[in-house]
């Protein structure tokens, strides 16, 4: 199965994400951030990055800029639930205008989760 990236500065969005993709076979790491997202996609090959948008240090519209530049075929999945007074969908076009081929908005389901990355994979 797949290696995925799995980027959200909320714990238990990134447990929930292992947990789902996991049980589906998928290797799941980890980053708190889109600066430590970076750092372990550069040091480690992974087919497939799921970011959520709206972070610290280094939100995830930045990862996907930096990533793609650097990795133009890259797949990454971004999620968002909104915040800093911005609402998911606007969030999640921005993510798509800057690379990002699929989006989900939080709260998302599990069946929600396996059809957007086997569409991406």
């Amino acid at each position: 199965m797949a290696k995925i990236l799995v980027v959200d500065d909320d714990t238990s969005i990134r447990a929930l994400l292992r947990e789902i993709l996991e049980e589906e076979g998928h290797q799941i790491e980890e980053a708190v951030d889109g600066k430590q997202g970076v750092q372990r996609y550069r040091s480690t090959s992974f087919d497939l990055v799921i970011t959520d948008v709206l972070m610290p240090e280094k939100d995830g519209v930045e990862l996907i800029m930096e990533l793609q530049e650097a990795f133009p075929d890259i797949k990454i999945i971004a999620m968002s639930g909104g915040g800093r007074g911005l609402d998911a969908q606007f969030s999640l076009r921005i993510a798509r205008d800057f690379g990002a081929v699929q989006q989900m908005e939080k709260p998302f389901t599990r069946k929600r989760v396996l059809e957007t990355v086997r569409r991406v994979l």
